[in-house]
């Protein structure tokens, strides 16, 4: 304020001392218009820092509104991330209890399959749990005899033994694989087999019918025959060509509802 009313004072001043010289009135003139330049340049100044003042609040507005928006999208997108997640173990979850369910079920089946052929012996009758299949094992001994595809009185036994405690087993699919040591059949067999694929194939078929007989499903229940290409040992002493004569019988458990939970998008 003061310095706004200083020209004007000089002004008075002057008008005040008629008898100043020339010299007095010309300095203070001088002085009066150093003043004004002076002010002049302040309130250039301070009009520019009150434009540097908005702007750099309107820049700190802006990039807080920005960070906040910035923020607020992540929280977007870590709740959407959150919410994904919650499903997946929602579905590990649910995949976990059914696999706990059919290895508990597969171990039941094991025990009873293992139950029904308790007075066979144990070189003739194998029965294992493997990569969450049951493997039922009969011995070439057990089932034919050498080059025949009918099945013997024991085995008919043991067969109709399994069939009884699988029938009412529907979560079940049966396979039942042949298989013969490497020796090749000379001629053709009583049965007609030519040679290992028909041997192994036709014994599982046969095997196949007595299983369905003996009430199975025949839906549930898939023959092949595997001829020497898939041996336990090696074919290289005559023990370890009478353990590579066999049928495996394989019982897999349906794991429908786990494909299910698979599909799921």
């Amino acid at each position: 304020m003061k310095l706004a009313f200083a020209p004007t004072l000089l002004a008075a001043a002057l008008l005040a001392l008629p008898s100043c010289n020339q010299k007095e009135i010309a300095a203070l003139q001088q002085q009066n218009a150093e003043l004004a330049r002076t002010r002049d340049q302040l309130q250039l100044e301070k009009t520019a820092l009150a434009n540097e003042k908005s702007q750099s609040e309107a820049t700190l507005r802006g990039n807080l509104l920005n960070k906040s928006n910035q923020v607020n999208q992540l929280n977007n997108t870590l709740g959407t991330a959150e919410q994904d997640l919650a499903g997946k173990n929602a579905r590990i979850a649910e995949m976990q209890r059914i696999l706990d369910q059919k290895d508990a079920a597969t171990k039941a089946l094991r025990q009873r399959v293992a139950d029904a052929l308790l007075g066979f012996n144990a070189q003739d009758v194998a029965v294992n749990v493997k990569n969450g299949k049951v493997y039922v094992s009969l011995s070439e001994q057990l089932l034919f005899k050498s080059g025949s595809t009918k099945v013997d009185p024991k085995g008919q036994e043991a067969l109709k033994k399994l069939a009884v405690a699988l029938k009412d087993n529907q979560d079940v699919n049966v396979l039942v694989e042949g298989h013969t040591d490497n020796v090749p059949i000379k001629g053709t067999t009583a049965s007609g087999a030519r040679d290992n694929w028909d041997l192994s194939v036709m014994r599982a078929t046969e095997i196949t019918r007595l299983l369905t007989t003996g009430g199975m499903n025949p839906a549930q229940v898939t023959p092949s025959g595997r001829a020497e290409y898939l041996p336990l040992v090696a074919n290289d002493t005559p023990q370890n060509k009478a353990m590579n004569r066999r049928t495996d019988i394989i019982l897999t458990p349906k794991l429908d509802e786990l494909f299910s939970i698979l599909n799921q998008n």
